[in-house]
C-alpha cells in the first residue's frame, strides 16, 4: 500500500513482493503455510490467517514476536492465491500500511 495526498492506495494482491514471513519455526522449502494451524503468537489460538510482508523490517518483528525459544528465522515465501492488506495494521495502528502486511 502507498499513500498519495489524503487516501490511501490499497495494495492487496497486486503488491509486486518480495514477501517474507516472520517466525521461529523451522520450515523447508515448499513447505505450505496455511491458517487453521497453531498460532506463534499470544494463547496460540488457530490462526485464520497467514501473514506476510513485503518489508523485511516487519518480517523481523513478526520473528521477534513469535513464541519459543528458537532463533527468528526470516523466508522468502510466495502467496498461492489473492490476499489482502490487514485491516488491524492498515486501519487501526500504522495508517498507510507501511509495512505492506
Amino acid at each position: 500500500m502507498s499513500v498519495t495526498g489524503d487516501e490511501p492506495i490499497r495494495w492487496g494482491s497486486a503488491d509486486p513482493g518480495p514477501f517474507f514471513h516472520g517466525t521461529r519455526a523451522e520450515l523447508r522449502v515448499g513447505d505450505l503455510l496455511e491458517p487453521g494451524k497453531g498460532s506463534n503468537f499470544g494463547t496460540r489460538k488457530t490462526s485464520n490467517f497467514v501473514y506476510l510482508t513485503a518489508t523485511l523490517d516487519a518480517a523481523v518483528w513478526g520473528a521477534e514476536l513469535a513464541l519459543g525459544d528458537a532463533p527468528g528465522r526470516i523466508y522468502v515465501v510466495e502467496p498461492t492465491g489473492p490476499f489482502e492488506d490487514d485491516p488491524n495494521l492498515t486501519d487501526k495502528r500504522f495508517p498507510g500500511n507501511p509495512t505492506r502486511s
